[in-house]
């Protein structure tokens, strides 16, 4: 995102699908440190170490060796979390026929 947009407050309109394939943008390439997901009222980690990635029109996350999360860009949704060390992804997944799924995933963290 350039100086401009973060000063201005000028960009994609959120639930566009520009507004998505940046946010996929950014997230491309973070490390994972742990994937959870909610199970009535506690997380279950789901995934340990590994990345995030896009592929053509998919949203692909993969931790502890095998896929866990693969959506199209069009229909993710993303909210980072307060603190900054993850996010919270939902859509359809594609490797359960498209039922719905919302995983939080938790980054590495890289001092720079």
């Amino acid at each position: 995102m350039s100086i401009f947009k973060k000063i201005f407050k000028v960009g994609n309109k959120p639930g566009t699908y520009a507004y998505r394939l940046e946010k996929a943008k950014e997230l491309h390439g973070q490390v994972v440190k742990y994937v959870t997901e909610r199970h009535e009222d506690n997380e279950d980690v789901i995934g340990r170490g590994g990345a995030m990635a896009i592929h053509g029109d998919t949203f692909i996350v993969d931790a502890s060796g095998e896929r866990i999360f693969v959506c199209n860009i069009a229909e993710l949704d993303t909210a980072m979390l307060m603190s900054g060390d993850g996010v919270i992804l939902s859509g359809p997944n594609l490797l359960e026929g498209g039922k719905q799924r919302e995983i939080i995933v938790h980054f590495v963290y890289y001092r720079k």
